[in-house]
């Protein structure tokens, strides 16, 4: 009787035995129950860790981050952004609210559509504790209309006006015989000597107008029209043929008055000016078209200043300009914007802005700097916020709106100017009113990405119930305690 009774208990442990175990494989826990479904209890949140630095690295127990080695840091997920899949109605962009559709997916832009409930309520954005605002330094201002008004400061360099250049060369081949220009940089006047050439051909063509006025005078008393009229055509070839070499008409008076053809040609200036190139010696044997020397009148200087991408919209021809000098004792001179080259500069980004000024005492020198400040037009009443609030990203421009409560959600927008005061334009994306953070938005931006992490990770999944304890072992227990 007693071995029989042992044995039943033996029997009883050993279903009991199989009843856990097989309850273990099947996946009951002694703290869970099969139609809990997770996020519906009234349990905190499950706690999970992430590094500040990198906040795509999630853990579900406190540790190191294996990038950088800082400590993880616990997170929560919100359970008030997770809204139930019985209440969802449409799917909207987080970034742009007009992109709405009926199933989950993602934007143009690539990011998740956030859910639309029934009440109109969606799960875009963040939700943060008064005290972490506080601790985070978020301060948040309102979109509002103003009048925006910029001043371009830049420098520019002074040169010498393109079409103050001048460039002296001869149409013949000879000789330098004589040079009047003795250095560069030299001031000239118009109609000074510059340099005698000696050209056989020059001497020939000198004769040739004798021979040419000799014969018309012969020939003016003759019988016959047409061989006076012939006199008089080789005459005045003669004569075009002179001037075709720059011989002024005054030389070739001269030449008429003497009957002597001279050795050299005098080329004279044609302009006023300094000398900023010479070429040529005394002595020197020269072709004709060669430049000999390089003129340029300093009396207008132009004044080139680079304008950077951004502050084009802003700049424009008629515009008025102060324009000071530095090396002159800071003298400031009054201008305006002659012309705006249609090109960029690809290796500075810029565009030239040329300022044309007067320089009687020639204080401009060519090659010194000077400060140029350029007064724009304002933009009247134009959508604008802080530029702080701006984030700036390879893919677009975004701002941080509040929507109360401590709640905040990006938005993206499209911007124009920006003006003296630190305010940019808003051309679209924000209406006037709203509010949007101009300080600790990194954090917030960190934050918002942590969040739709979380909240992928945390998304509500429906668990079957376990089966029930094998019968013969329920019968086993009772047989057990009994």
């Amino acid at each position: 009787m007693k071995a029989g009774t042992n044995v039943k208990v033996i029997l009883v442990i050993i279903g009991l035995a199989l009843a856990l175990g097989g309850g273990y494989l099947l996946g009951i826990s002694p703290h869970e129950h099969g139609d809990t479904v997770p996020g519906t209890g009234k349990d905190a949140p499950k706690v999970q860790y992430t590094c500040s630095m990198h906040p795509f690295i999630i853990r579900d127990a406190p540790g190191s981050c294996p990038i950088c080695g800082m400590s993880l840091t616990p997170v929560k997920v919100d359970k008030k952004s997770v809204t139930s899949g019985s209440e969802v109605q449409k799917w909207r962009s987080p970034m742009d609210p007009t992109y709405v559709r009926d199933a989950p997916g993602k934007d143009a832009m690539g990011h998740d559509l956030v859910p639309v409930t029934e009440s109109g309520d969606t799960s875009e954005g963040i939700r943060i504790d008064p005290q972490t605002i506080q601790n985070m330094g978020v301060r948040t201002e309102k979109v509002v209309k103003r009048k925006l008004q910029r001043t371009v400061r830049t420098v520019g360099l002074i040169s010498v006006a393109e079409d103050q250049q001048f460039s002296v060369n001869s149409k013949i081949d000879g000789w330098v015989e004589r040079l009047y220009i003795n250095q560069q940089g030299q001031p000239i006047k118009k109609g000074q000597p510059l340099l005698e050439i000696y050209s056989p051909d020059l001497v020939a063509a000198q004769q040739e107008y004798l021979l040419a006025l000799e014969n018309r005078r012969r020939l003016a008393a003759s019988p016959h029209p047409e061989i006076a009229a012939g006199a008089d055509r080789l005459l005045e070839a003669s004569r075009t043929r002179l001037q075709y070499w720059d011989i002024s008409p005054e030389q070739i008076r001269t030449l008429e008055r003497s009957g002597q053809a001279r050795k050299t040609l005098t080329l004279a200036s044609e302009h006023a000016g300094i000398v900023t190139s010479k070429k040529v010696l005394s002595g020197a044997r020269i072709m004709a078209g060669e430049e000999l020397l390089q003129i340029a009148d300093l009396s207008k200087v132009w004044i080139i200043a680079d304008i950077y991408e951004y502050e084009i919209p802003w700049v424009k021809a008629g515009q008025s300009v102060r324009v000071e000098l530095p090396l002159a004792g800071g003298k400031v001179i009054d201008g305006t914007i002659a012309y705006l080259y249609p090109y960029l500069e690809s290796e500075t980004r810029t565009i030239k802005a040329r300022i044309e000024l007067a320089n009687p005492g020639l204080e401009l020198k060519p090659s010194m700097y000077a400060n140029v400040s350029i007064g724009t037009g304002a933009v009247e009443a134009s959508l604008a916020i802080p530029m702080t609030a701006l984030l700036n990203s390879g893919k677009g421009q975004t701002v941080f709106v509040s929507l109360g409560e401590g709640r905040f959600a990006p938005r993206s927008v499209k911007s124009g100017v920006r003006d003296d005061d630190g305010f940019i334009q808003i051309l679209s994306g924000l209406n006037e009113g709203e509010e949007v953070v101009v300080s600790a938005q990194f954090m917030l931006d960190s934050e918002s990405r942590l969040r739709e992490a979380l909240d992928k990770m945390s998304s509500p999944k429906t668990e079957s119930a376990a089966p029930a304890p094998p019968k013969a072992a329920a019968n086993a227990l009772d047989e057990l305690f009994k």
